[in-house]
């Protein structure tokens, strides 16, 4: 039988289709917004810490509230103070409305996180992995489109704000059409609530998970798998320009090989995990491709490698985060809302902390410096994710086919 959250998951998914876009909208008119806000590219790379800081802040509570009060009432009001941002920013007289504007993006964001991965996990048991792993799908294909709708303006000589005020529209709409579907009940017994009618949807224990090993853990993969693709979102621009001399409709380009590499990486985990490959290999094994990539990308300066290394950056980075938060409930499957916003405030803390250290190094050292440091994140990350795989066999019995 049709699964009655379908229309549910297309709301859901069209959000997350803007958000990527959004993800690398300041980073992408970091020289328009430099000149209208008057400050330097650091300046423009805080306002990133901005939505960070409005994410961390409201994680505290989105969480917890989506377990009591169920999924919607977030993703419905994300929609709606994404607006504040979206035509804010290209309106801001001065840098201080626009870093407002930047914290509204951030509390936006916790919201249509607390609200749609514990709402995709319940709706999709069965799929769990891949239906969460498909939000990062769209928000690879939003961050694909992008640069040519810039593009388009910049061919026209035309506003750069038209792109902010176009995703705008498109959040006004999907907050009405997410209004008006139906979500599962978020207080019903998981085994129930889909109509895949899975026999058990909780895994079972070989011993009790311990939070402060690979909980910890998990959430501390949820601040450097934010931390490796939002590095990257925000300087692959500049670096394009600075470092490897290309114009700036060629460095913002860039950025598009980089979402395609993304959007390739989740379509190959939604057919392939589960099935193949098990989500903690991904994690395992996708931050040695990025670590090698970013490596290419610094050093093998020639247009094909930089090219395909952008590519592979993206590959790499895609659908990691989305795992932490399916892994984490795996491990800890009771008030899925509040535990999945665990891995949510250590990535809101990577919005906050990433952009900070990175602006003072790119002044410091240079931008090559900002790219060695995503490299030494990467390595962080296979380190957590071997400790998790290897607390994963101990604590959770695997089924046999």
């Amino acid at each position: 039988m049709k699964n009655p959250y379908i229309k549910m998951a297309i709301g859901l998914y069209i959000s997350y289709f803007i958000l990527g876009m959004i993800n690398i909208i300041i980073g992408s008119n970091m020289e328009n917004l430099s000149n209208q806000l008057n400050t330097s590219a650091s300046g423009i790379s805080y306002l990133v810490s901005a939505i960070g800081i409005g994410k961390l802040v409201s994680l505290f509570f989105a969480g917890r509230l989506s377990d009591k009060l169920g999924r919607k009432p977030f993703v419905v009001s994300a929609s709606f103070i994404y607006l504040i941002f979206l035509v804010g920013i290209p309106l801001a007289p001065n840098y201080t409305l626009a870093f407002i504007f930047a914290i509204c993006a951030g509390i936006a964001n916790s919201f249509l996180d607390a609200g749609t991965y514990p709402a995709l996990i319940e709706a999709f048991q069965k799929k769990a992995g891949s239906a969460t792993v498909l939000i990062k799908a769209f928000v690879s294909i939003g961050a694909t489109i992008l640069p040519f709708i810039m593009a388009f303006f910049i061919a026209r000589d035309l506003f750069y704000g038209y792109t902010f005020f176009l995703m705008a529209v498109v959040y006004l709409v999907n907050g009405f059409f997410l209004l008006r579907v139906s979500f599962p009940n978020h207080k019903t017994p998981s085994d129930i609530q889909s109509e895949d009618k899975v026999e058990t949807a909780e895994p079972q224990f070989l011993s009790k998970p311990k939070f402060g090993q690979e909980g910890l853990a998990v959430i501390l993969l949820g601040f450097t798998s934010t931390a490796l693709f939002m590095l990257v979102q925000v300087w692959l621009p500049k670096f394009g320009q600075e470092v490897l001399g290309l114009t700036q409709a060629k460095s913002v380009q860039l950025l598009s090989y980089y979402s395609i590499g993304s959007l390739v990486s989740v379509i190959l985990l939604a057919v392939l995990l589960n099935k193949v490959i098990k989500p903690i290999t991904v994690m395992i094994i996708y931050p040695v491709i990025a670590a090698i990539s970013l490596l290419s990308l610094i050093y093998i300066q020639q247009p094909f490698m930089t090219v395909l290394s952008a590519f592979f950056i993206g590959l790499s980075t895609a659908g990691v985060f989305q795992l932490a938060m399916t892994i984490i409930t795996e491990f800890f499957p009771a008030n899925k809302g509040t535990i999945t916003s665990y891995v949510n405030i250590a990535a809101s803390s990577a919005f906050i902390i990433i952009p900070f250290i990175t602006g003072m190094i790119s002044k410091s050292a240079g931008l090559t410096a900002v790219f060695l440091f995503d490299v030494g994140i990467a390595i962080v990350s296979i380190l957590l994710a071997v400790f998790v795989a290897y607390r994963y066999k101990k604590v959770i019995k695997v089924p046999s086919v």
